[in-house]
């Protein structure tokens, strides 16, 4: 993983139990793609038919267990959900192969987690990780290659095979997490995948030569495999932000001698972790808008990052304007999950307690879905900003809805194309994306034009939040929402 300095203490302990607990088959042909879109179940499919909608791209890792839990997801607009599955042979190969617990420490119930999600509308996103102890090829090091690819291969095909089976109906598995080489932050190997030269002490430690040869051959074309023979779909294993995008590339297609096939073709989703939305241009340009891959994930976001209240919605809002401009057309195509809805830090969506309590940013995903929650469609006209403002702007529903962020003091957009509404009869309202409060009338004044409206709006001097990435001069996070009024 990341070896950011920001970075989570929380997060490394929990993935580090899982790898330490060891979650863990002969290998079929891939299906004809329509054979895997045939295997899709209703619990895979959106209950909106050809909309899109701000829900289908928010998802969270963990699950939500209690039903109180479940309804604050469904308030935040989570409807995707991701955790592990094992322990698969935890102790010896003499061991059955357990796929029916979840959770950091596999503690947890799988099957009856998965049910829950089917029952309340939320997709479940299972990861395929790591290697028990006993056949690590570091000794005791669950992030390395199996000695022997079979346990692994045995441990993915009693997964799949479980889980894709009704009443579980699962089609999206994720192969590892965040393999990689030498990290740009310093690493010479990657957090969750190591080998030869790997030490604990930084210093001591030299990059592993065959980082991407033994991942591809050991690891992910053999489960991907598994997972195409079920009929079911391939999520790659998150790759991780300091991993840099010419070397996840450069693994995508690599073809391997071994195994007689390049990883990209063996890769339904795409999936990076922590990185910006712009980010996501090229990986589309080159997999995505003609193949072979069918969209692109982050099943990790947030974290830390969550710090800057304003991050988690102008992230979505920015995701949703960009998934619109690049053919969105399934809603299972982008997805991002906040890492972690759960927990004591305050940037976490909630707060653990009894009662469970919501965080700033669980908060502002209320706002958001409350405020953008119609189905969406791209605005095709422009915003000129005033000085100290900037924004972006969506259609839903029947409303045009403008994401701002500003400084304080009277501030100005032109709206311009606004097609679909008669703009002498439209009424603006703002409303604070962290709170939901609208502001006072008297702060908006809206003006009809030809072609548009021209809105001034003053921005409070007790602002909701700080500069770009929580630095800088005080920003205010707000949206403009124009109705169409009767």
């Amino acid at each position: 993983m990341t070896g950011r300095s920001e970075f989570s203490l929380r997060r490394r302990a929990i993935l580090a139990a899982m790898a330490a607990a060891g979650a863990v088959s002969s290998v079929g042909a891939s299906p004809a793609q329509a054979a895997r879109k045939a295997g899709a179940s209703a619990g895979s499919r959106p209950s909106s038919g050809g909309e899109r909608r701000m829900t289908q791209l928010i998802g969270s890792n963990g699950w939500a267990g209690r039903p109180s839990d479940v309804a604050m997801w469904k308030a935040m607009g989570i409807s995707w959900g991701r955790d592990s599955v094992g322990p698969g042979q935890r102790n010896s190969p003499d061991d059955p192969v357990i796929v029916d617990r979840t959770g950091p420490g596999f503690d947890h119930d799988l099957p009856s987690a998965i049910l829950n999600n089917n029952r309340n509308g939320i997709h479940s996103l299972l990861l395929l990780a790591y290697t028990p102890k006993w056949n690590a090829s570091l000794p005791g090091d669950g992030r390395s290659a199996p000695k022997d690819e079979s346990v692994w291969q045995r441990y993915v095909e009693a997964a799949v095979r479980t889980y894709v089976a009704p009443p579980y109906n699962v089609r999206y598995f994720q192969i590892w997490n965040e393999a990689a080489g030498k990290l740009s932050g310093g690493a010479p190997q990657a957090s969750f995948w190591h080998g030869q030269n790997f030490s604990r002490d930084r210093a001591q430690a030299k990059p592993y030569e065959r980082a991407m040869q033994d991942y591809v051959e050991l690891i992910h074309v053999p489960a991907a495999r598994i997972v195409r023979k079920y009929g079911a779909y391939v999520v790659y294993g998150g790759w991780p932000d300091q991993g840099g995008l010419d070397t996840y590339m450069k693994w995508l297609e690599y073809r391997s001698p071994a195994v007689n096939a390049r990883m990209i073709d063996w890769v339904d989703y795409l999936d990076t972790h922590y990185l910006g939305v712009d980010a996501l241009t090229p990986l589309y340009q080159r997999y995505v808008a003609n193949g072979p891959a069918r969209g692109i994930w982050q099943t990790e976001i947030g974290d830390r990052y969550m710090s800057d209240p304003h991050y988690l919605p102008m992230y979505f809002f920015k995701f949703a304007v960009w998934a619109l401009d690049h053919a969105w057309d399934d809603p299972n195509k982008y997805v991002s999950m906040v890492y972690h809805w759960d927990g004591f830090e305050p940037f976490r969506l909630t707060h653990r307690g009894n009662p469970r309590t919501y965080n700033v940013s669980g908060e502002s995903l209320i706002v958001l879905n409350k405020t953008a929650g119609g189905a969406l469609e791209r605005f095709g006209g422009q915003l000129r900003f005033g000085e100290g403002a900037s924004g972006l702007a969506l259609r839903s529903g029947s409303d045009l809805v403008v994401q701002v962020r500003a400084s304080p003091g009277p501030r100005t957009v032109d709206i311009s194309g606004l097609t679909g509404l008669a703009p002498e009869r439209v009424g603006v309202t703002m409303i604070d994306a962290l709170t939901g409060e609208a502001a006072d009338a008297a702060a908006i004044d809206a003006r009809a034009h030809a072609d548009g409206l021209s809105i001034g709006f003053r921005i409070p001097e007790a602002v909701n939040g700080g500069g770009e990435g929580g630095r800088g001069a005080p920003r205010h996070l707000a949206y403009l929402v124009a109705t169409q009024r009767a």
